[in-house]
């Protein structure tokens, strides 16, 4: 008998509680003995995530070659499959873990882009890229002050596919 168990046969069962009727201490012995601390979801980037989804909600196997479910899943563009090729080839035992216990989706990084000569140059507020309603422009905030709005964030991706030698990256705290 393990200590755990030797102590577990010593406490008292108490007759107060509606505990009794259903756990016995052979029960709490089983059901402890089995018991292993839950372990933290894995974290995978947004399109696997999307990709799981879609997958199971499908009734598709993970490890089916994934190369042929490109085709089902219909707003996956080649360059977004061979990511998520890619992150499953190299995080397998994370893919697994993520398909049969859950995950949690990686956030990426987001900066506001402030443009460095506008800001300068004007002694009231600094100017900011912005992408609201589809359109990228500047918009004015008050100086020493970050934008609060979404359409002020951007995605290292994002940023690396424009040309943005004039603007200073300013990472966001809390998204």
């Amino acid at each position: 008998m393990t200590k755990f168990e030797e102590e577990l046969s010593n406490l008292p069962v108490s007759k107060s509680t509606n505990y009794t009727e259903f756990w016995n201490k052979a029960q709490l012995l089983t059901v402890f003995k089995d018991w292993q601390p839950q372990q933290a979801l894995p974290v995978v980037p947004e399109d696997v995530a999307k990709w799981i989804e879609d997958l199971k909600s499908k009734g598709y196997s993970p490890l089916k070659n994934p190369v042929t479910y490109g085709e089902s899943i219909s707003d996956l563009s080649d360059e977004s499959l061979e990511k998520i090729l890619t992150w499953i080839s190299q995080h397998q035992e994370e893919f697994m873990r993520a398909w049969l216990d859950g995950f949690k989706v990686e956030k990426p990084q987001l900066f506001y882009l402030k443009h460095i000569d506008m800001s300068k140059n004007d002694e009231q507020v600094d100017w900011y890229m912005s992408k609201a309603h589809r359109r990228v422009g500047h918009n004015a905030c008050d100086k020493e002050k970050l934008p609060i709005y979404d359409s002020f964030k951007y995605t290292q991706q994002e940023i690396d596919s424009m040309q943005t030698g004039s603007y200073e990256q300013i990472k966001v705290e809390d998204h």
